[in-house]
């Protein structure tokens, strides 16, 4: 069980996550009067006709955070001086709208560090401010930093009395902790010989670069060094290591031209890391023996690095209607804890294929008359010469409302049919995925061959329903044909007409599109792996080209089997039969009718309907202990912050434009420069340090 450290900050929310980066601002401003009504909302001050905020407004109130009763208020004091420039003790709107301003700019994470030390707001740190506020840090209360020593001097002149700007200020924070883990290093080796005992070095690494430990990492620290004494040099190669592993990602994503689960050895990624950048032999050697004390692997995959690479301190903004903790870890995966994620997919699936379905209903209409229409000389006259003059006749003598003929049973068809197909495919993908959560190829086909069988048993009935209901505005009646009428006409084994030419159909359709969608996701990720709702629907339609295409031929079939004929028309006895008279009357390209029309229906209708099913997950978050869709901002909880935020599932709708990234860029002058403040009173601390992560 991995080892729980206290930490300062009661944050929780990981609802809100924001990113700024790659762009100016992608977060967008709040207006000025909706800020302002927020403001007024949690301002408890009123001085000559203007509101103010006090220190615990804005921290505990408005950001949520210190919500203990034994809170530190010189932390909470600390933390509001971020947003109060002018230094008073209080945050006025002005200040308070220039804060969420600056959550915006690319560089706020730095920023906001910098406001923490600018403790006279006059836009410099000097040797007071910073000492200042280093002083009050748990790290330094742990393992004391000089701050009369060579590096402060370096920066900060021999007398102390140079200023820092912001631009220096950056290189400093960068350069403290190199020099504080130094500095540890020494004082625990008061002899100067060059070595520490594995003890010593696990203590340096908790408390110095705590920020940069990921469980796996934190619990092999004194098992990788095999019981040896840690040299200045293999330190020094392992902090390195967990600093620059963003760029080790990259070095591996080259050694594998993108591929996320290519097995490489350390020769692979030691060749890559020479012609990329400056990381050392030495490194690469650490590398290979965390992954080995973590997983027992000789090659490693891009998994091997995230579990060693602590997550970025920002994430995707996605606002969470609901988050649940079904189990506390994958081991308490039951069979009833199975059923109910497989249940949850399915409600899911549901949902998102009717939304699929009823976007491009009109093009599946248009492509079952196209379907449907015979041709050659003994068969009947042609009523549409193209998918266009279709679909306009059928608004002229129908009306609009005749673009949705049959879609109610559709609907009806779709929950079963989307959910059943989902649901099989993640069942069977998380059985037959390994422990660093690849899948080879093989097993994605399979999964997605089970899938489309699996939908048939459902969904037959349904589909010839829909068909018959579809054509039937082809014929000049006067009755008006209904679903239940079809279902009595054609009896429980009526309902399963065609059902051969279905699977012959849904198997292979389902085997080539989900790992083709897989793949065209994973290809259209960001360098950190996560997808933009765009690119799911760009994944999802792409996937439906080929899947839609190449099996057109068994739904032409299908489809002859499951409409009536009419008087003149041709009849069919099975799937061999249809085959064989389609050929000799109509020729080869009739199999091949309404393939533009059911591309450019399941194109897009799977993809409507992918990336609804996967933003529902996101929206509606439960860890069943699981796998859980790649690309998505549903990232594995790795540092003690995140266990204690995992625990809340509401949302401040207070937090707008910049605020939405509040929280989380405070958690990140946490988790990127090691700044944990203490969190509770003096004098409580001491006396309840085990409750520091169970609130």
């Amino acid at each position: 069980m991995p080892m729980h450290i206290p930490f300062p900050f009661n944050w929780i929310p990981t609802l809100p996550v924001a990113r700024c980066q790659e762009s100016p601002s992608l977060l967008k401003r709040a207006g000025t009067e909706k800020l302002r009504e927020v403001f007024l909302k949690y301002a408890s001050i009123q001085k000559n006709g203007e509101h103010y905020m006090t220190s615990e407004d804005f921290v505990r109130k408005f950001l949520g955070l210190f919500s203990e009763s034994a809170f530190n208020d010189e932390s909470v004091r600390l933390l509001a001086n971020i947003a109060d420039t002018s230094k008073d003790g209080l945050i006025s709107f002005s200040e308070f709208q220039a804060f969420e301003g600056l959550l915006c700019t690319p560089d706020a994470l730095y920023r906001t560090a910098f406001q923490l030390f600018d403790r006279k707001g006059n836009g410099t740190v000097s040797y007071a401010d910073f000492a200042d506020v280093v002083q009050k840090t748990e790290l330094h209360s742990k393992i004391p930093f000089s701050l009369d020593g060579p590096f402060i001097k370096r920066y900060f002149g021999d007398k102390k009395q140079r200023l820092i700007n912001y631009a220096e200020f950056t290189q400093l924070l960068h350069d403290f902790h190199e020099e504080h883990a130094m500095e540890a290093f020494r004082s625990k080796d008061p002899a100067g010989t060059g070595f520490i005992s594995p003890l010593d070095f696990q203590d340096i690494i908790v408390n110095v670069k705590r920020h940069l430990l990921t469980p796996g990492v934190k619990d092999n620290l004194v098992s990788v060094t095999e019981g040896h004494k840690v040299s200045f040099p293999y330190f020094i190669a392992f902090t390195s290591l967990l600093n620059n592993m963003e760029l080790i990602k990259q070095v591996y994503l080259h050694a594998t031209e993108g591929s996320r689960t290519d097995m490489i050895t350390k020769d692979q990624i030691l060749y890559a890391a020479q012609t990329m950048s400056q990381i050392t032999p030495l490194e690469i050697d650490i590398l290979f023996h965390l992954a080995g004390a973590v997983h027992q692997a000789g090659r490693i995959d891009y998994s091997d690095l995230s579990n060693i690479a602590p997550e970025h301190y920002t994430k995707h903004i996605t606002h969470r209607l609901a988050e649940i903790k079904a189990v506390e870890s994958p081991a308490d995966r039951s069979a009833f804890i199975q059923i109910l994620e497989s249940s949850y997919r399915f409600t899911l699936g549901s949902f998102a294929g009717a939304v699929g379905a009823t976007v491009v209903y009109p093009i599946d209409l248009v492509k079952t008359r196209m379907q449907n229409q015979r041709a050659g000389s003994y068969i009947g006259e042609v009523a549409y010469r193209n998918s266009w003059d279709c679909f306009k006749k059928v608004v002229r003598h129908e009306g609009f409302m005749g673009l949705y003929r049959g879609l109610l049973p559709q609907l009806m068809g779709v929950a079963p049919e989307k959910a059943i197909k989902l649901t099989v495919n993640d069942l069977v993908r998380d059985k037959l995925t390994d422990k660093k959560g690849n899948i080879p190829t093989w097993a994605e086909v399979l999964a997605g061959g089970c899938a489309g069988a699996s939908q048939v048993v459902f969904t037959n009935p349904l589909e010839i329903v829909k068909i018959r209901l579809q054509v039937a505005g082809e014929i000049a009646s006067g009755s008006k044909i209904r679903a239940w009428s079809v279902v009595r006409e054609l009896g429980l084994f009526g309902l399963y007409k065609g059902a051969r030419a279905c699977l012959l159909r849904d198997v292979p359709f389902s085997a080539i599109y989900f790992p083709t969608y897989a793949h065209t996701k994973a290809m259209m990720a960001d360098k950190d792996g996560y997808n933009h709702p765009l690119t799911l629907l760009a994944a999802g339609a792409i996937a439906g080209v080929p899947a839609a295409s190449l099996v057109t031929p068994a739904d032409v079939i299908k489809t002859r089997l499951q409409v009536v004929a009419r008087s003149g028309q041709t009849t069919y006895n099975g799937v061999w039969d249809a085959t064989k008279k389609i050929m000799a009357e109509e020729g080869p390209r009739a199999f091949w009718k309404g393939t533009a029309a059911r591309v450019f229906r399941s194109s897009p209708q799977f993809g409507v309907t992918l990336v609804t099913y996967e933003l529902l997950q996101r929206l509606f978050y439960v860890d069943f202990g699981g796998t859980q869709p790649k690309g998505s901002e549903a990232h594995k909880i790795t540092t003690p912050l995140e266990q204690a935020a995992a625990s809340v599932t509401t949302e401040n709708l207070d937090h707008i434009g910049g605020y939405r990234a509040a929280v989380p860029l405070l958690a990140g002058v946490e988790s990127k420069f090691g700044l944990y403040l203490p969190r509770f009173g003096r004098g409580v601390a001491a006396a309840t340090p085990s409750t520091a992560t169970g609130s």
